[in-house]
Formats: structure tokens, C-alpha cells, sequence
């Protein structure tokens, strides 16, 4: 009978976890360049009550007896479906098309990847640095950062889908400067780690970046400027899930109670 009580305990940690993960989604709604993420579970370890035998009348039993301990969160996964496209007045507002992540330099000097394309150019030590709102640098297909000498007019500087940094020449038609905003993909997206402000770190679960400017066995994203990819959330989804989940909560809550008054009644028949 305890064995009940823990293995529906079980349940609702997990259940909780899981309306966590939604309000979190759920709270990220508008976050640009923010993917969902799901709950994913497992059952714990199955108790063997029996196991294959034969009867007092010698008939064989072959199927044994074994109950289950209970469930747990397995992981935690990121969905990486393209978001919605959200036009910017922004010239420095970057939307990738595809499978591609940004790559920005940390303040630790370790490389980490955004889907987030909200950047600015700030004022550095040898001229305009392309940097997010937090002031990363971001980094172009060599991995360095992207920076132009202060003789340019920010407001002319275009980006085509290829990310190539153009220029108008004499006759207004825009020229490539020899600078590409860096585009790159993961064998394994959903292993990435993921920290804050839509950031995501290497992992060995992820594998190593692929640059795609150097790597034509993926396929090229885009980059649209002007615009800035939304969050993947889907609100109604959320919330249906949300409702799942309460449910089992209180069935798994309702099995505490049975447990509790089947307990209370073994102990009445003493009486």
C-alpha cells in the first residue's frame, strides 16, 4: 500500500515539472528567438513480485509479476521549428531562415549561438562592432567579429540573404564588403545547452558547429533583414497541454487519497 502512496507522489513531481516548463513557454511568448520546449518522461524501476514459476499442480506460470515504481522526467527538449516572421524598422535586425544560429563572442572569450537576431552596432577600439543588446560581438564566417572602420555610414550598410555586409559604390549599387555574418548548424540541435537570453553553449550532445559557409553538405539559410524570427510558442497548444497536465495531477492526487483511506480502513478492522 505504501508502494502506491510513492509512486503517485512520483507522478505529481513530475506533472509539476511539467506546468513549470509550460508557464515557462508560456512566458516566453514574445521572446524573439525563443523555442518551445517539452517534457519528455520515463518509468522508474519495475519491482519483480514474481517470477516464472509452476503451480503446487506442477503447471507452468511464465509470465511473472512485476509493478511498476513510478515515473520521472527524462529530459527537457527544444523544439526548433521556425518561428514567426516579425518585421523591425531595425536595419540591424536579423531573422535566419533555416537551420542556422548566429554566433556570438562571451565575455569569457568561449563562442556561444543565438536564433535572437536583435543586434546594433556599438562604437569600439578599431571602429563599428555588430554586437547584440547585451554588447556580444557577433562573429562572422571566420569567427572574428564583425567590424567596420569608422569612414562608413551605418544607416547605408545592407546585408543580403547570403549575410554578405554590402555598400553602395559610386552609382548606388550595393557591393559586398569581404565580410559575412557567420551562419551555423548543429547535428543536434535540441543538445544544445541552453542558457540565458536565448543563448545556447556547445555540447557534446549537440556536436560541433557547422559553418555553413564552408560546408556544403547542409543546406544555406537565409538571413532577412529588417526582420526578427518570433517566438515558436503556440499559445492554444500550450495551454491544452497545461490542462493534460493538471489533470494528471489531481488523478495522481486521487490515487494519494485512495491509498490514504484503504490505509485507514485496514486499520479500522482492528478496531
Amino acid at each position: 500500500m505504501v508502494r502506491s502512496l510513492w509512486t503517485a507522489a512520483t507522478g505529481m513531481i513530475a506533472q509539476q515539472t511539467n506546468i513549470d516548463t509550460i508557464a515557462n513557454n508560456l512566458s516566453n511568448v514574445n521572446t524573439q528567438g525563443y523555442k518551445t520546449q517539452v517534457n519528455e518522461f520515463k518509468t522508474l524501476l519495475y519491482q519483480t513480485l514474481q517470477t516464472r514459476t509452476t503451480s503446487a499442480n506442477g503447471e507452468e506460470k511464465p509470465i511473472g509479476a512485476q509493478v511498476g515504481l513510478g515515473v520521472r522526467n527524462s529530459a527537457i527538449t527544444a523544439i526548433f521549428k521556425q518561428g514567426t516572421p516579425m518585421a523591425s524598422e531595425s536595419d540591424t535586425d536579423f531573422m535566419i531562415e533555416g537551420e542556422g544560429f548566429f554566433a556570438l563572442r562571451g565575455e569569457d572569450g568561449n563562442t556561444y549561438y543565438t536564433r535572437n537576431g536583435s543586434f546594433q552596432f556599438a562604437i569600439g577600439t578599431n571602429g563599428y562592432v555588430l554586437a547584440n543588446m547585451d554588447g556580444l560581438p557577433v562573429l562572422s564566417t571566420n569567427g572574428q567579429p564583425i567590424t567596420l572602420n569608422r569612414d562608413y555610414i551605418l544607416s547605408e550598410v545592407t546585408v543580403d540573404k547570403d549575410g554578405r555586409l554590402c555598400y553602395p559604390d559610386e552609382n548606388e549599387n550595393p557591393q559586398p564588403l569581404g565580410i559575412s555574418i557567420g551562419v551555423f548548424q548543429f547535428n543536434n540541435p535540441s543538445g544544445l545547452n541552453r542558457l540565458e537570453d536565448t543563448l545556447y553553449a556547445v555540447s557534446d550532445a549537440s556536436g560541433q558547429p557547422i559553418n555553413e559557409a564552408t560546408n556544403n553538405a547542409v543546406e544555406k539559410s537565409k538571413i532577412h533583414q529588417g526582420y526578427l524570427e518570433g517566438s515558436n510558442v503556440q499559445v492554444v497548444d500550450e495551454m491544452v497541454s497545461m490542462i493534460v497536465a493538471q489533470r494528471a495531477y489531481e488523478l495522481n492526487s486521487k490515487a494519494i487519497t485512495t491509498s490514504d483511506e484503504m490505509l485507514q480502513q485496514a486499520n479500522n478492522l482492528k478496531r
